[in-house]
């Protein structure tokens, strides 16, 4: 009896400590917990997210929609921009800018009216993303033909010089110290961006990473985290140049995000899924939760003060057989089925 006794009590003991079971252990809590369903015609890209006005930027084609980011209403558009790509916004200077890739150009509008106050050409063809870099007040445009970046004063509303990349630039990030972080796409760096000399300081391989298109960054503890088409993302130390982590994600990120307030960083994957990253510490990552979302939802914008997500996408119809002019043909989108996702707790 005694030794039943024992091995009873022993059994009890390791269920009452055993960790829970895989499944709960990595739920992180977020899904779909809102869509706006918003319509209309045009491609999409980039979001990004004003918490101070609590107004959502959304590029879409030849336009930019602006919404309320809590309620999904309409609250104005930034119109004849075409091609866009992404928004940036100069909160000092009272100012923001859009990539439109299609004509080569920024519009520079008014944060508040949203009216068009000026238009500049760049220095390089098809500019994607944009970015605000506050300690030099100049916005830069990331130009994917012509390997280069645009650098524009905001309120002379003219370019002040072009940075030659040396490849492809996706996505980048600008922590306001006069720095500026690249992913280059076809070459799988990451280059430093001198934004007061319009110089590049530093290009870093980005191995095993291919295709790097979304970057972000925790600032407190100096990570990027850059999302990658095979399927990783990695983290980055960009004082040293190393890679630090590899962590596996969905297929078809183009978008990463990194949460302040949470210590979570995420993927938008075009597969249909956010990807859940936990910084145990500077050094070490771990992959919380993979998250339901929706086919095309590939870019996302996080919202600091929520610590919710906000991702576009729409519904699709089959996808045509390939042709000799278009060897890999892309699925229709399903007229009036634009949406955003709002991911959340």
């Amino acid at each position: 009896m005694t030794r039943w006794f024992v091995i009873v009590a022993v059994l009890l003991l390791a269920t009452a400590v055993a960790p829970p079971p895989r499944a709960a252990r990595q739920s992180s809590g977020y899904h779909v917990v809102r869509r706006y369903p918003l319509g209309g015609e045009g491609g999409w890209d980039y979001l990004l997210l004003d918490p101070a006005s609590r107004r959502l930027f959304i590029s879409r084609g030849t336009r930019v929609v602006v919404i309320d980011a809590d309620s999904g209403l309409v609250r104005g558009e930034i119109p004849n921009t075409p091609g866009v790509h992404g928004v940036a916004l100069a909160p000092d200077l009272g100012r923001g800018a859009t990539s439109n890739g299609r004509d080569q150009s920024v519009t520079i509008f008014n944060l508040r009216s949203l009216d068009t106050m000026a238009r500049v050409r760049t220095t390089g063809g098809n500019p994607d993303a944009i970015v605000y870099e506050p300690a030099t007040h100049r916005v830069f445009t990331f130009n994917g033909a012509g390997q280069n970046a645009t650098a524009i004063d905001l309120m002379a509303g003219a370019v002040t010089g072009t940075v030659a990349l040396g490849g492809k630039p996706e996505f980048a990030v600008a922590p306001g110290d006069g720095r500026i972080y690249v992913n280059i796409e076809n070459t799988a760096e990451l280059v430093v961006l001198d934004a007061r000399r319009l110089a590049v300081t530093a290009r870093w391989p980005l191995a095993p990473c291919e295709e790097p298109t979304g970057l972000s960054l925790d600032a407190a503890h100096g990570r990027l985290f850059a999302g990658c088409s095979n399927r990783l993302m990695v983290v980055v130390d960009p004082a040293k140049g190393r890679v630090v982590a590899t962590l596996p994600i969905g297929g078809g990120v183009d978008g990463t995000a990194f949460d302040p307030g949470t210590g979570l960083a995420f993927s938008s994957n075009g597969e249909g899924s956010l990807t859940v990253v936990r910084e145990v510490t500077p050094d070490s990552f771990t992959v919380v939760d993979t998250v339901p979302t929706q086919r095309g939802a590939r870019t996302l914008a996080l919202d600091p003060r929520t610590h919710a997500l906000f991702l576009s996408t729409a519904e699709f119809g089959p996808t045509p057989a390939p042709t000799s002019e278009q060897p890999r043909p892309r699925p229709p989108v399903v007229p009036g089925s634009f949406v955003i996702l709002v991911v959340g707790r």
